[in-house]
């Protein structure tokens, strides 16, 4: 394979070398911007003892809640454990490890293990078992917490746009964590809707540099499903 092409044939491909145990990151907001191919390969395959970073583990049976659900996973970095039965039970019964975070602390260690940088202060959750046997300091007369940066041996996201060389493009708002999170895999996989020539990306338009990714493809039969749809009008007089 030429070294700037980074096109791999499949999703199956792409995750091959994912071992049992490996650190994952996965883009993704609830059910928008998931990288669902690579999702299903990694399901197919039945890695296990995974370590999943992303903002939540998708819903009971969608998302990344299919591994969770065959007992693929080991822990949960996140912020948000609601829409997911699964998540809920095992959590509550001491049968899933879970490190919570505030939305924006985990954002922001993502970036900036991305960013390599290793460490930050916040004063977010300062006070509260959040801060629990960490580090804290005051600046400007508010005290601050120590918050570590995120890594990942393997990176997933989904893009709307790719080139050969990896450059990508999101869609509104499934971009959420996909940028963040493609700058902080060691090895990151992006699957992307439309794969185009080098030189066909409005180079303004990029979001993530082909130089954070290190495989890309094209993704298929995307679900796109939606958390929870409304189909009734509301019957009551609005205010």
């Amino acid at each position: 394979m030429p070294r700037m092409n980074k096109v791999w044939s499949s999703a199956e491909a792409a995750v091959a070398d994912i071992p049992d145990g490996a650190v994952l990151m996965s883009g993704g907001f609830g059910l928008c911007g998931n990288p669902e191919n690579l999702i299903r390969a990694l399901h197919a395959r039945g890695v296990t003892g995974l370590t999943l970073i992303s903002n939540n583990c998708g819903t009971t049976d969608k998302g990344l809640g299919i591994l969770l659900a065959a007992g693929q996973v080991r822990k949960m970095v996140s912020s948000y454990v609601g829409e997911n039965k699964v998540f809920e039970r095992l959590f509550l019964d001491g049968k899933l490890e879970v490190e919570l975070n505030p939305q924006g602390t985990l954002a922001e260690r993502i970036r900036a293990g991305g960013a390599g940088i290793a460490a930050f202060y916040t004063p977010t959750g300062y006070g509260t078992k959040v801060a629990e046997g960490k580090e804290t300091r005051v600046f400007d007369g508010k005290p601050h917490v120590l918050e570590t940066a995120l890594r990942a041996d393997f990176a997933l996201v989904k893009a709307w746009k790719g080139d050969r060389w990896g450059n990508l493009v999101y869609r509104k708002t499934a971009r959420n964590f996909n940028p963040m999170i493609a700058a902080a895999g060691r090895i990151t996989i992006a699957e992307v809707e439309e794969l185009v020539e080098p030189g066909q990306l409005d180079p303004d338009g990029i979001h993530t540099p082909g130089v954070y990714v290190q495989r890309i493809l094209v993704g298929a039969s995307y679900e796109k499903p939606i958390e929870q749809r409304t189909v009734q009008k509301h019957q009551g007089k609005r205010s």
